[in-house]
Order: structure tokens, then sequence, then C-alpha cells
């Protein structure tokens, strides 16, 4: 009998061992991520603050979408791709699980950018995306031509011939058009509106060759064409004008008056997440004002939390807000996911902008 007392014991001692390895297994969250998106620091105070041990794989779009289809979307409990690379995927390859927003903390984040990532991963009534982090593109000029150089256009104007750079990319032609009055992201669905939008903007970029010094192709060819003054107003990302301002308070990342183009990279939930519960519990963990200037910090881009730029490191701070009030937050253009063919037909514009004499 004290044989059969002595086994019993121990296997309830062996399945209560089971029971709390498989918990504490269970609290895992499995992020993928971009780089300075989840600081070290970060991961140290979440972890000690609610006992969830975070497992991180650095990504970008393309690897996230690869990764998750590969799965079916299993393998990460919340991962970050970029709003317009959501819903597509989703049609496609169904990898995402809609976000429950009665479980987001909504109001410690940025209303503009809700709303204009919701509108970006809504697909049958549900959203796919909480905003996270964004950034824009816009103008880093010289103080000589800030007065002069207030939008993408301006560019083209006779005040700063020969010391213009900007990419022969997507972003130029979306810059122009709304600096000319037009609006491509509402013609993205009636291709011969679209059409005429880009044909015009096609003659823009075309008359305005004589004033590029030259086509920037990478970020630190126009970082040292801007340091050395060889050109003083240009079409570029805010980080490095941001980083720019840091050396030189005579350059500085400017909001065009038609409006800066802005990106957000989301959080979306797996739709095999292991530990949803987590997965929410980070995102409004890292979206608190204090703990995103971290990632602010961290990464040189701001957040989708409201406040946080009171405890980013004060020349980021300053530089920001010479760029961002509140007017020019709202006025950033989003950008929406890009129907099929459209990338096409933009490819071949640049092309003929590039060869035009």
């Amino acid at each position: 009998m004290a044989l059969r007392k002595t086994r019993i014991s121990a296997l309830a001692t062996f399945l209560a061992a089971t029971t709390v390895s498989v918990n504490l297994s269970a609290e895992e969250l499995r992020l993928i991520t971009w780089g300075g998106y989840a600081p070290d620091e970060v991961v140290a105070q979440f972890e000690e603050e609610t006992g969830i041990d975070v497992k991180i794989t650095l990504s970008n779009n393309e690897d996230m979408i690869s990764k998750l289809r590969a799965t079916g979307g299993a393998g990460f409990d919340l991962a970050q791709p970029s709003q317009d690379r959501i819903i597509g995927v989703q049609r496609q390859f169904n990898i995402y699980k809609p976000i429950d927003y009665s479980r987001i903390n909504t109001d410690q984040l940025q209303a503009s950018m809700v709303k204009a990532t919701q509108e970006s991963t809504a697909l049958n009534g549900q959203f796919y995306g909480v905003p996270s982090v964004w950034g824009t593109s816009g103008l880093i000029v010289h103080s000589s031509v800030a007065d002069t150089v207030t939008d993408y256009t301006d560019l083209c104007d006779p005040a700063v011939a020969g010391n213009v750079s900007y990419r022969l990319k997507r972003p130029t032609l979306m810059g122009f058009a709304f600096a000319m009055g037009l609006d491509p992201f509402a013609a993205y669905n009636d291709r011969e509106q679209y059409q005429s939008i880009m044909t015009q903007v096609e003659g823009a970029l075309i008359d305005c060759k004589d004033n590029v010094k030259t086509y920037w192709t990478g970020g630190d060819q126009l970082l040292s064409l801007l340091r050395t003054g060889e050109v003083t107003a240009a079409m570029a990302w805010d980080a490095g004008g941001w980083k720019l301002n840091a050396e030189n308070p005579e350059i500085r990342f400017v909001a065009p008056e038609s409006g800066a183009l802005g990106w957000i990279d989301t959080f979306a939930i797996p739709r095999r997440s292991e530990n949803e519960s987590a997965a929410y519990q980070w995102i409004n963990f890292v979206m608190q004002p204090e703990i995103a200037a971290k990632i602010t910090n961290a990464s040189g881009n701001f957040t989708a939390s409201k406040g946080a730029d009171e405890f980013v490191r004060a020349e980021l701070r300053d530089a920001y807000r010479v760029s961002f009030d509140d007017q020019a937050i709202d006025n950033i253009k989003w950008y929406p996911p890009v129907p099929p063919g459209l990338e096409t037909l933009e490819g071949q514009v640049l092309d003929r902008v590039q060869a035009a004499n």
C-alpha cells in the first residue's frame, strides 16, 4: 500500500511539473519585427513586468510575408508589416487574423494614424493592423533656400537650379502629383484617371531636369551632397533630415505644404498565433509614451504613441517639432495599398523621365 501511495504521489508530482512547464512555455511572445523596434531595454522591462519571455526575429516586409505564407500564419505571435503590405497578402494567403480593437488602448495613439491604418488594413468590415512606427518623405532644405522651397514642385524653381536632388522613384511621382493639386491615391482604382495624373507629373519632371544636380540613389550619397552644400534642397526621408540637422542646424527636414508622404509599420497578429494575449500586452506596453520614446531613440523613427516626443532625446525631439506640428501630422498623405499594375505604369513613366533630354 505504501509503495502504491508513493507511485501515486510521484505521478502527481510529475503531472504538476508538466503542467507548470506547459504554462511557462506558453508565456512566450514570438515577435517578428524590424531592427530598432524592440530595443533590449524595452524587451527587458516588458519581461520583468509581465513575466512573458520575448523572442525576437528581425525581418522586413518581404521576409515576413514569406515566413508567414510558408506556415499559414504560424510560427509567430505578432508581426510588424507596413500598412500597405497587409490586405493584398491577406486576400491571397490568409495569414493574419482581425484586430480586436477593444483590446487596444487607442487613447494613447495618434487618432489620425489609427484612422489611416484602419483604412489601409480594412477587409470585409474588419481591421488587420494597429499603427506602430511611422516615417515620411518630404523636403530637406538649407536655410538659405527655406523660403523658396516649401513644396515638392518648388524644387523646380530657378532660384535652386543645379542644387536639387531627388530619386527617380514612385515617392517622387506621388509628391509632385500632390503639389500639383492632384490626388494619385484617390485615383488608384481608376486606371484612366491615374494615367492622366502620371502624364502630367511626367511632363513636370521632364521640365525640371535642368534643375537637378543628380538623381540620388542611396541615402549616404544624398547626405554627403547636402553636407558639402552641393545640394541645398532635396526630397528625402525625415530621419535623414534630422540626422543632418544634428550636425548642422542650417539644414532641416520640412513637411511640404501639400503634405509629407507617410508610411506606417503596424502591429498585425498572425492567423495561428499561439499567444494572442501576450501580443496585445506588448502592443499596449510599447505604445506607452515613455516606452515608445525608447523605440524612437533606438530606431530614429517616431511612433504612433501620443505624447511620446516629450521623452525622446532632446536633439531629435526638437528637430521633429520643427518639422511637424499637429496640422502637418494631420496633413500627411499615408500610402494606401497599391493595386496590381500601377507600379509597372509608374516604372514606365520614370524610365521616360530618365531618358528625356
